[in-house]
């Protein structure tokens, strides 16, 4: 299996466990485990995000600034990825999942069930993209 098809598989699963996490966590209102979930959907955007840069660049990136600046160089140079715009939907669920549920605890389930639903639709694009690997 090639390292694209594993990073992939990574952000599948992760988003598989935190589905499944988020709903136990809501049905015991348990708003540590909900954070738990909304970074779980984090890296499986931040795995996706690593498959798609590996696949055009040839590198895993090493941190997030180094992410965002390769995918804003690849959506110059690919308007598929720009007309996706990945980089905008990759921070925008930096900020939620990450930032704001995470970190600073802000727990709004309805946001985190959309969210959970974007972060399929963006792992979705990215192997779309990614078909023939």
């Amino acid at each position: 299996m090639s390292k694209v098809r594993e990073l992939l598989q990574e952000a599948r699963e992760l988003l598989k466990r935190a589905e499944k996490e988020l709903t136990e966590a809501i049905q015991k209102n348990d708003t540590l485990e909900m954070r738990d979930a909304a970074e779980k959907a984090w890296n499986a955007i931040v795995q996706a995000t690593n498959a798609l840069i590996l696949h055009y660049t040839g590198k895993v990136p090493t941190s997030h600034y180094e992410r965002r600046k390769l995918l804003r160089e690849l959506e110059k140079k690919n308007t598929t990825i720009e007309q996706l715009g990945l980089l905008d939907r990759y921070m925008a669920r930096f900020r939620i999942l990450h930032g704001e549920t995470f970190y600073e605890g802000i727990i709004d389930i309805e946001q985190l069930e959309i969210e959970m639903k974007k972060v399929h639709k963006y792992i979705q694009d990215i192997e779309e993209l990614l078909k023939t690997v």
